[in-house]
């Protein structure tokens, strides 16, 4: 794998940032809601969290139909600080990790995200590293809330791929969801998933 690889895509929460969806979850049920899995997880979330990822709601709008969700009347903030409690940190050996390996390969980040995380891990990793933002550390950074595109989405991945002439049997995609490795490789790239308790460190040691 190692040689033919020239080109790497990186997933962003659970590769790079560390996540924990569940402390989202604890949040939402402290604040009333009854039916966590059939609402947020890792693996599955109502529809309108999708549109939010894709961008084609607002924060406003998001909120709105998300107080819907809980019985009692909860503010803008409650909402917002719950939906941001599974973010955690980025690990000062990732990011000394990217530095280094964005000097070998074309690096790339994909994300499915939204305006209010995209907001909260921005800041984060402005005031810990004193850089701009997340996309210093890429060649291009991808946020499905921008492109109006999510993973799994065969249109995700190929828009990448197009956009910066990459062959995709060079290119290695990495995510910690089993769903979205297996879409990449179905369009012919390298995929590697990260599951629980691995580092992007380690699983890359050899590159």
């Amino acid at each position: 794998m190692k040689n033919s690889i020239k080109n790497i895509i990186f997933d962003l929460g659970g590769v790079i940032l560390n996540i924990d969806y569940k402390l989202t979850q604890d949040a939402f049920v402290k604040l009333g809601l009854k039916n966590i899995d059939d609402v947020y997880g890792q693996y599955f979330q109502v529809k309108f969290f999708d549109l939010f990822d894709r961008g084609e709601i607002s924060e406003d709008e998001f909120i709105d139909l998300s107080k819907d969700l809980f019985p009692e009347n909860i503010s803008k903030q409650q909402l917002v600080d719950a939906w941001n409690a599974m973010l955690l940190d980025m690990p000062e050996h990732r990011f000394d990790f990217l530095k280094k390996i964005g000097k070998k390969y074309r690096i790339f980040l994909m994300s499915n995200t939204n305006i209010t995380h995209y907001d909260e891990y921005q800041k984060y990793i402005k005031d810990k590293y004193k850089i701009n933002g997340l996309d210093d550390l890429f060649e291009k950074a991808y946020y499905s809330f921008l492109v109006g595109m999510r993973k799994p989405e065969d249109r995700f991945f190929n828009l990448i791929l197009e956009e910066n002439n990459l062959k995709a049997n060079e290119t290695l995609f990495i995510d910690d969801t089993s769903i979205n490795t297996d879409a990449a490789k179905t369009l012919g790239l390298q995929a590697l998933w990260l599951k629980d308790n691995m580092d992007i460190t380690e699983a890359l040691s050899e590159l």
